[in-house]
């Protein structure tokens, strides 16, 4: 559980502790210490103004800044007076206690030690103050002192740290002194801001393995779910707790995730996933299963790991036994729930959510073979909001080059006589930027990218020093970039190199927007047939979407039963590359989309609707088969068919 730079660890064979950031490379991992920061006072002594009739014994304890924390008692201090004589008074002294800006003094009365008064010097007179037993000196309280008595779960509700599943207390709940963080302190008689201890009474001993905050606070059991609330109160306090069954069903180890005021978590058993939400008609909390939507996605599984993201796109995300990962489009305010399923070149174990700017990342840790060898890689899901084609990035464990010009060197372009296409030209740089004896730059380019996002690239034919190539047009060359020094440039290239995280692997190319044949990383690195300015190189993903079994109103079965003809569908896209449409897997047809775009470039991504004549057979089901096996985007909109029903 985490709280601004601070996250808490919790886990039955250890104690808790805090993981805090200090800074970007200042970390510190240490045991909480439930027990006050602040010493008490010591020499701590009672002097009478006169008499010996009666003992009057004092304690003191030193308070925070904030006002909240308190130390223990000090030791007693006892003296003989009679306070009962006008004019008598008792002086109370003590030694400054590091930390402490105000010290509260207690007197004995009636077997307690009460309230008296409060100051900030080094000294008290007690002039025969009645001492308030509504408020007592704290006393000190560590349930989590030893093995078999460390939680397993934590979270915070109204103020409090609250804790919870222990060994020895599986069904126990402890909740901080309000307004503090491991402050269990609590007094006699008890205070509603005390610390809060109680037991979860049940027919069953289960252990609490998850603490949820929502409106109430929701306990998760391995067989039930709790809400705990106040009675006749606003705030739960020690005497005002009240715990009361939601639902018999039961979570995982699994970290739930919270929607709105709605609770995702993964049930102890089955391997399916539920939601937790408040409804009025029960005035309580209801529970759903949300894998009905997909069951096979479910079924024989578990639900290692979950996390969320809300933006752009509200998706819960779960990591699944068999290595898949599982996300769900939820936006429960619409009843909207879909699942989908991404599969890659290794196994998904683990999952978390970090929030950079106005989007939510996904990170995963991802157990691949590479090269023989099992490793484990951090990967980020890379963000759907591009600004070009070139920027699209549609591949798994994949990473970009880009040439793109970001030093102060400046190059010029000279030599052109009608600066027209196949012209050889001479590129001069303001500083070592070819390699030169050696010419593996030959082939690589330098492109030079206007305001309409048109390319004009010189290749490169040889290198003549580190400063120094002479090239070819591949078009004209507009005057602004003749015999004139830029720093906006980009160096294409048709090669690259570093990439031993993917050694031995088949990869997808994206270059300058436009799909690249399949090639494979050898020696760390990879050899185009042509240079290109921006290139997204990783494994390849082949998204699939298939539609339900085809039917319509046409007897009492809706179709069932009767052979379908599907050879026409129309498929309403945006933003979308080349895609394969079928009745199946095995007999697919791409519809094909290049029209007009000026030679040299990619063909488009396209928003219009496609008419696709595939391959036409009689079916069942009537089902058809969408496939994007290409490193650029793809998103449907609608469908529609043109069937022919046989008897």
């Amino acid at each position: 559980m985490q709280s601004a730079d601070v996250l808490t660890l919790t886990h039955p064979n250890y104690p808790p502790a805090e993981l805090k950031r200090l800074g970007a490379t200042n970390w510190t991992l240490t045991n909480i210490s439930f027990v006050s920061a602040l010493t008490a006072p010591t020499g701590v002594a009672a002097t009478a103004s006169g008499g010996t009739t009666y003992t009057y014994k004092y304690v003191v304890t030193a308070v925070g800044t904030n006002g909240i924390d308190e130390s223990l008692a000090s030791s007693t201090a006892t003296t003989t007076g009679n306070l009962l004589t006008t004019g008598a008074y008792n002086t109370v002294t003590w030694s400054a206690a590091t930390g402490a800006q105000r010290y509260n003094i207690y007197k004995f009365s009636g077997g307690l030690y009460g309230y008296i008064g409060q100051t900030d010097a080094l000294t008290f007179t007690d002039d025969n103050i009645t001492a308030a037993l509504s408020k007592t000196p704290p006393i000190s309280n560590n349930p989590f002192a030893s093995a078999n008595n460390y939680p397993g779960a934590v979270s915070y509700f109204e103020q409090r740290r609250c804790f919870a599943g222990t060994t020895n207390s599986p069904q126990n709940l402890w909740m901080t002194k309000s307004g503090t963080e491991s402050n269990l302190q609590y007094s006699l008689p008890t205070r509603d801001d005390d610390a809060i201890s109680f037991r979860v009474a049940a027919r069953e001993a289960n252990t609490i393995r998850h603490i949820v905050p929502l409106t109430n606070l929701v306990l998760l059991t391995s067989s039930a779910e709790w809400r705990v609330t106040s009675l006749n109160s606003d705030a739960i306090t020690p005497t005002t707790v009240s715990v009361r069954p939601q639902s018999y069903i039961g979570a995982a180890n699994t970290q739930p995730v919270i929607i709105n005021n709605n609770l995702i978590y993964a049930a102890a058993r089955g391997g399916h996933v539920r939601e937790l939400a408040y409804n009025w008609q029960a005035s309580g909390y209801v529970t759903g299963d949300l894998s009905l939507r997909a069951p096979h996605l479910f079924d024989n599984l578990t639900i290692v790991d979950m996390a969320y993201g809300k933006s752009p796109q509200p998706l819960v995300w779960a990591i699944s036994s068999n290595g898949n990962l599982l996300g769900l489009t939820y936006v429960p305010e619409q009843q909207v729930g879909a699942w989908h399923r991404h599969d890659t070149d290794g196994v998904f174990e683990s999952c978390a959510v970090v929030a950079e700017g106005n989007e939510d990342y996904l990170y995963l840790i991802v157990k691949r073979t590479i090269n023989g060898s099992s490793v484990r890689y951090v990967e980020r899901l890379a963000s759907r909001q591009w600004a070009t084609q070139a920027d699209a990035f549609y591949v798994d464990c994949g990473a970009t080059f880009n040439g793109l010009n970001t030093s102060a060197t400046t190059v010029t372009v000279t030599g052109g006589t009608s600066w027209v296409s196949g012209e050889t030209v001479t590129i001069t740089a303001s500083a070592a930027l070819f390699t030169y004896s050696a010419q593996t730059d030959v082939n690589d380019a330098i492109v030079f990218v206007d305001s309409a996002g048109v390319n004009y690239a010189l290749t490169i034919l040889a290198t003549t020093s580190t400063t120094v190539a002479t090239a070819r047009l591949s078009s004209t060359l507009p005057a602004a970039y003749r015999a004139t020094a830029t720093t906006n440039f980009y160096f294409a290239r048709d090669s690259v190199s570093g990439l031993t995280w993917l050694e031995g692997k088949t990869v997808n190319v994206l270059t300058d927007g436009a799909v690249h044949r399949q090639v494979t990383v050898t020696s760390g690195a990879i050899q185009l047939d042509y240079a290109a300015r921006k290139i997204h190189i990783g494994l390849p993903i082949t998204a699939d979407a298939q539609t339900m079994p085809w039917s319509a109103q046409i007897d009492a079965g809706y179709g069932q039963g009767r052979t379908k003809n599907v050879d026409k569908v129309w498929l309403r896209v945006s933003n979308s590359g080349s895609v394969f449409v079928g009745p199946d897997a095995d007999n697919l047809t791409e519809a094909k989309q290049r029209t007009t775009e000026v030679y040299g470039s990619p063909p488009a991504l396209v928003t219009k609707e496609i008419l696709v004549m595939i391959t036409p057979n009689q079916y069942e089901s009537g089902q058809v088969f969408i496939r994007q096996v290409n490193p650029l985007p793809i998103t449907l909109v609608s469908m529609t068919m043109e069937v022919s029903i046989g008897s």
